[in-house]
């Protein structure tokens, strides 16, 4: 067999988290807990079965799962800061988001992350063409202009949000989150004390996994975009540049799973060059998206975390 497809296919039980409103969710296999400091000072947790799109084996395969895991970690993202909203703000629960409520949102973020990274990022790259700055979607300079509008885009979302109170309690669960998970794949007691030391930053972090589709749109679409263009061009601008938008999104899917696949690999590789090559810009990305956590919101991820491992046995 070979080794990289064993390596994935052979990979070791591991958690993996959210970051909610006054709280943190953690997932460990089919389960997922999502503890919740409550205005009072209590901590409330809640154990759910973890809603699945991978059930049949083909959709469990390397290079396949990608696409359909974003989905279900979306839907049950959606669940839990709703659930966490509700509950930091001492809101009487009314239930459950309908299905119907969930698509909605799903697709609105779908749709939001598309316009964003997909139609606007282009539509500069033809700005910059037409200005006379860039060629056009045939040349790398189109593709250039084109990636580097996403990455500040990105980087500059980021960085801004992260100056919003509200959003910087958010990252400090996020932090708290990465913390504990450390603490217990390292097989240390679960503690404040001992998560307090472990590292804020991790690879297998959402943050990263967003960089890796960023990074492989660009390349995907730098090498595939002219050659689709040389195969078939519509005559009319508007029709060409509907034809390229298209296919780039049409693309997201297999750039989603690749990148899915990158991440998992990443978060199984020792130290050494190529890992810190692999890895290091989604860590000093995540310098943003996490902020040192105190001791209560280390306490929020550890209840979390052992509710979940406790829901898996």
């Amino acid at each position: 067999m070979n080794p990289l497809k064993a390596m994935l296919l052979a990979a070791p039980a591991t958690v993996g988290g959210q970051a909610v409103i006054e709280g943190v969710m953690m997932r460990a296999g089919k389960r997922l807990a999502i503890a919740v400091r409550r205005p009072e000072g209590a901590i409330q947790v809640e154990v759910r079965p973890w809603f699945s799109l991978t059930r049949l084996p083909l959709l469990r395969k390397p290079f396949i799962r990608g696409f359909p895991i974003l989905l279900e970690t979306l839907v049950n993202g959606i669940k839990a800061l709703n659930h966490s909203a509700k509950l930091a703000v001492d809101e009487e629960e009314d239930g459950e988001l309908k299905p119907w409520h969930v698509t909605l949102t799903v697709v609105a973020a779908l749709g939001m992350a598309i316009g964003l990274f997909v139609v606007l990022p282009h539509l500069f790259s033809a700005g910059m063409n037409a200005a006379g700055l860039g060629g056009d979607a045939r040349t790398m300079s189109f593709q250039a202009w084109d990636g580097l509008f996403k990455l500040v885009l990105f980087t500059g979302y980021i960085y801004g949000i992260s100056l919003i109170p509200d959003i910087k309690r958010v990252f400090q669960y996020h932090g708290a989150e990465h913390k504990v998970i450390w603490t217990y794949e390292q097989g240390q007691h679960l503690t404040p004390e001992t998560a307090r030391l472990r590292s804020r930053l991790h690879p297998r972090c959402g943050t990263a996994f967003l960089l890796f589709v960023l990074a492989i749109s660009i390349l995907l679409f730098a090498a595939l975009v002219p050659l689709l263009l040389a195969l078939y061009t519509p005559q009319t601008v508007i029709l060409r540049h509907t034809y390229i938008v298209a296919i780039k999104i049409v693309l997201m899917v297999p750039i989603s799973a690749v990148a899915y696949e990158m991440i998992k690999f990443a978060g199984r590789l020792g130290s050494g060059i190529f890992p810190k090559l692999l890895t290091g810009p989604g860590l000093l990305l995540q310098m943003l998206t996490t902020k040192e956590p105190d001791s209560a919101q280390l306490e929020v991820a550890i209840a979390a975390l052992n509710s979940a491992v406790a829901a898996k046995r």
